[in-house]
């Protein structure tokens, strides 16, 4: 998809979030308390991300997984803004901006990816 397109395609927040690193309001997002079976996509470029399988409640206010779907499909970079230092993911296909990922989740991974509902799109299991 080019650039350009980003904006005819995506609501006002996805672009916000997914092409400006925005973030929403924590406890507001689609997919906070979503609980369907199936598979969480990137809402630029259809990438599967995270399964159901690895989704939990963290609190956090924003949906968690403690790993993707494939350890190839995130990219991270370190994120310095907000006077913190945190681990930005995004998108491995087309770098939309998802989240952060934290050292302070579940087991098997311990690891907690903090991901906008706004980054995401839904694909129910068969």
């Amino acid at each position: 998809m080019e650039k350009q397109n980003w904006k005819e395609t995506l609501t006002p927040l996805q672009y916000q979030v997914t092409r400006e690193k925005g973030t929403e309001r924590p406890f507001t997002g689609e997919y906070y308390a979503h609980k369907e079976k199936g598979t969480y996509l990137c809402v630029c470029c259809g990438e599967a991300l995270f399964s159901s399988d690895s989704k939990y409640d963290s609190g956090s206010g924003w949906p968690s997984y403690y790993e993707p779907v494939r350890s190839d499909v995130i990219a991270t970079e370190t994120d310095k803004t907000h006077g913190m230092v945190r681990t930005e993911i995004m998108c491995q296909n087309c770098g939309a901006h998802l989240g952060h990922v934290f050292p302070d989740g579940p087991k098997p991974t311990g690891l907690r990816y903090c991901v906008n509902s706004a980054s995401l799109k839904f694909q129910k299991s068969e």
